[in-house]
This record gives structure tokens, C-alpha cells and sequence, in this order.
């Protein structure tokens, strides 16, 4: 039977706020620093990665498989995750997290065969950040804000920019001094004292909860606010419907957008743990090469929020098809970079990856609650959660055992190339344009 959306349902009896009308950007503010420091410890594997080999001398392929297997362990986490999300909230489920990554970064400390990386940094690190990453976020945040979504979850997006120019640098010189044991402990240490008590005094869900609606709306503005959403659906029956999975997965739309995930985080994720050994092998500083992991970051920034606003205005679907592209043209550079290992180009693919490619967090989230916007929202995210965690992880794993065949990142690289092609034409199909106009566009 139709139904309104979570966003609108509750507004019609409010209770009394008990905390300020600006709540959504206190949310915001939370999950910058959550991810700030929460991503990048997943990220730091890229870092991680060259002492480890060093170390074991462990094949690139069965090294990186830690990560592609965390990766795994994430898909398989996050249909659980939404429900958890759905049922506890992020007070709960976010220092629930950084509990369990915490103590598999000390854990890995101890980790001495390939199989026990695998479920420390694999299945605990790099899985276990599920619950408070991009996946975790996306599936609270959005539902704070309607009319500036995209901006919102672009600057709680940032938060990772700001996290790795300041934590990749200070984990490199960890790892040159103590080694990479020492800085698995920092951040863990990190994680506990951060993290876990910040997102569990102060953390929220929804503004339903405390009597607020979207965007810091006051419930008097509630009709006013409810007529503007109203007009900005394009296809009413598909957003009246009351999704559950079973609905969802029986659509099309669904799995193109599902494929669209696939394909554009097994770019990423290919790029971000390979790129720092790639550049350092064709002739590049290990400082510089950790350098320009940390600035795609900072460039990340203003890729998240800049396109996280422009998605706003011009949609979900251009904004998606431009972060692509950006990983698109930062593989052709460093294709071009084997025969011409120029600073010049290095910078060039640091930007093509920020300013453009993490523009795909920003609407990571939001194209889902376009879409699929309802009661059970966090489970039908959760899934399509699963389909992007498992290009995610098999990204590095396949660019990793292409290198250990045939002795070169250029292959692997060209087939990312041709994924994104598909993850473009695939959100296209996807379109979630015909349901909701977003607000640069709604109204008459």
C-alpha cells in the first residue's frame, strides 16, 4: 500500500525539539571527522602495503588479496549494517565499529601468514570500516536534508580530504621510524579516543527523532516543506511505493544502478591501493608517491563538495558520469606516465582523482534515497552496498594478480578504463532523474 516517505511521514506529529534547529549540520560536522580519520585507516593499507611486502616477500596479488577480501567481508556486512542502522542507529553501531577495527589493527600487529593479514586488516580492518565509511554514512546522513542533500553529504564527504593530507604523512614517518606496526597501534589509538566517543554522545539518526524536519525546517514550516518535495516527484507511483528489498531487486533499475556501482568502485579502489607502489616502481620518491595518495584527498575535498552541490542543481547522473571520467583520464595518465614519469603528469592524475573522481562519494549515497527513499531504506541500501563493495574488492585484487601474470599495471589499467564506460551508460539506465528532479530543477 503507498506511503509517504520517512522523510515526510513523521512531521505530521512532532515532538517538542530537544535539540537546535540546526542539528543536521552538527550530523554533518560528526561524520567529517568520523570519516576523517575512519576512512583513511582503510586507506592506509596503500601505505601499509610496500613495508608488508618488504617484510614477508609475499606475492603483490596474495598481499593485496587482504584488502580485496576485506572489501569482500564488507558486502557481506553491509545487508546487516542497514538493518542495524534501521534498528539501532548510528549512536550505536558507528563506536560498535571502531571497536571491532581498533582491535583488528592490533591484532594485525601479530599477524605473521598471509591468512591471518587476511582477517585482521582484511576482514576486521578494512571490512569492519563499513559501518562507519561512506556505506555507513550514506545511510543516515541523507535523510538530515531533501533540498541541499548533495551538499550536506558532500562536505560530510570531505571530511576523508582532510583526514588523509593530515594522517597519510604523519603514518609514513610512523612507519620510517617505528615501522608499520607502530602505526596500525596509532590508529587504532585514534579510533578509540576519537571516533567511538564523539559518534556515541552526540551522533543522531533522523530529524523525526527530535521532533526537526529536514534541512533545519521547524515543524510550522512542515506544509510549506512537504508541498516543495511533492513537487519535485516525477513519477508518483514509483515514490509512493512502499519498497521493500523483494520490490527493489524485481525492478531493473535496480541493478543498473547496482552496476554502476560495481564498475565505478573497481576503478577507484583498483587506483587507490596500487597507485603509491606503481609511481614509486617507474621512478617516483616514496615521499612523493605517499605525497600524492594524501593529496587526492585534500583535491578530494573540493571534489566532494563541489560536485556534491552541483548534483543539486544539474542532477545525480552528470555528476556521476564527471567523477568517472576523472578516474577515466587519471588511468590514461598513468598509462602515459611509464614513458614520460613527469611530475607534471603525477599532479595531473592527483587532480583528475580528487577534483573529479571523489565526487562519486558525494552521490553515493543520495542517488540510493532518490530512489529508493522509505521505511526500509537502510536494508535496500545496505544490498546495493553489497554490489559496490564487491567491485571495490575486486579491483585491487584483480589489478594485483594482473601485475604478478604479466609483470605490468597496464592491462589492469585498461580494463578499469573500459568499467568505467560501463558505469556511466549503466546510471543512465539507472535514472534517477525520472523519479525525483533535485532542487535546482524542482518547482515550476
Amino acid at each position: 500500500m503507498p506511503q509517504q516517505d520517512p522523510v515526510d511521514s513523521s512531521a505530521a506529529s512532532p515532538r517538542p525539539p530537544r535539540l537546535p534547529f540546526f542539528y543536521g549540520w552538527v550530523v554533518v560536522a560528526i561524520a567529517f571527522v568520523t570519516m576523517g580519520i575512519g576512512v583513511n585507516t582503510r586507506t592506509a593499507f596503500s601505505l601499509l602495503f610496500p613495508p608488508i611486502l618488504a617484510e614477508f616477500g609475499w606475492p603483490r596479488g596474495a598481499t593485496a588479496g587482504g584488502f580485496s577480501i576485506g572489501f569482500l567481508a564488507s558486502a557481506s556486512y553491509s545487508p546487516f549494517i542497514g538493518v542495524a542502522m534501521d534498528r539501532f542507529g548510528p549512536r550505536r553501531v558507528i563506536p560498535f565499529g571502531a571497536l571491532v577495527v581498533a582491535g583488528g589493527l592490533v591484532l594485525t600487529t601479530l599477524a605473521r601468514e598471509p591468512w591471518q593479514m587476511y582477517l585482521t586488516l582484511g576482514m576486521l580492518v578494512t571490512g569492519g570500516t563499513v559501518m562507519f565509511s561512506y556505506i555507513g554514512h550514506s545511510m543516515f546522513v541523507p535523510l538530515w536534508f531533501s533540498r541541499r542533500r548533495g551538499l550536506a553529504v558532500g562536505l560530510a564527504f570531505s571530511g576523508v580530504g582532510i583526514g588523509a593530507i593530515v594522517m597519510f604523512p604523519l603514518i609514513q614517518r610512523v612507519i620510517a621510524a617505528s615501522g608499520w606496526r607502530t602505526a596500525c597501534l596509532v590508529e587504532a589509538a585514534l579510533l578509540v579516543a576519537v571516533v567511538l566517543p564523539l559518534n556515541f554522545l552526540f551522533q543522531r539518526k533522523r530529524p523525526e527523532d527530535l521532533g526537526l524536519l529536514p534541512d533545519g525546517a521547524s515543524a510550522s514550516a512542515g506544509q510549506a516543506q512537504r508541498a516543495a518535495l511533492h513537487a519535485a516527484v516525477v513519477d508518483r507511483t514509483w515514490a509512493e511505493t512502499e519498497w521493500t528489498l523483494p520490490r527493489a531487486m524485481a525492478k531493473a533499475r535496480f541493478w543498473w544502478l547496482g552496476l554502476a556501482y560495481f564498475c565505478g568502485l573497481f576503478a577507484w579502489y583498483a587506483v587507490q591501493v596500487h597507485q603509491t607502489k606503481y609511481l614509486v616502481e617507474i621512478g617516483m620518491a616514496p615521499d612523493a608517491a605517499a605525497f600524492a595518495l594524501g593529496l587526492v584527498g585534500l583535491t578530494g575535498v573540493v571534489g566532494q563538495v563541489g560536485l556534491g552541490h552541483l548534483s543539486d542543481r544539474i542532477g545525480r547522473e552528470w555528476v556521476w558520469s564527471l567523477a568517472v571520467a576523472g578516474f577515466a583520464l587519471c588511468y590514461g595518465l598513468l598509462l602515459l606516465m611509464r614513458t614520460h614519469p613527469a611530475p607534471v603528469l603525477m599532479y595531473a592524475m592527483v587532480a583528475s582523482q580528487g577534483l573529479l573522481g571523489y565526487g562519486l562519494a558525494s552521490v553515493y549515497g543520495i542517488i540510493p534515497a532518490d530512489l529508493f527513499q522509505g521505511p526500509r531504506y537502510g536494508t535496500v541500501f545496505g544490498v546495493v552496498s553489497l554490489m559496490a563493495s564487491l567491485g571495490a574488492g575486486a579491483g585491487p585484487w584483480v589489478a594485483g594478480a594482473i601485475q604478478d601474470r604479466f609483470g605490468s599495471y597496464a592491462p589492469a589499467f585498461w580494463l578499469a578504463l573500459a568499467l568505467c564506460g560501463v558505469s556511466v551508460l549503466a546510471m543512465w539506465l539507472a535514472g534517477p532523474r525520472k523519479v525525483r528532479r533535485v532542487s535546482g530543477h524542482a518547482g515550476p
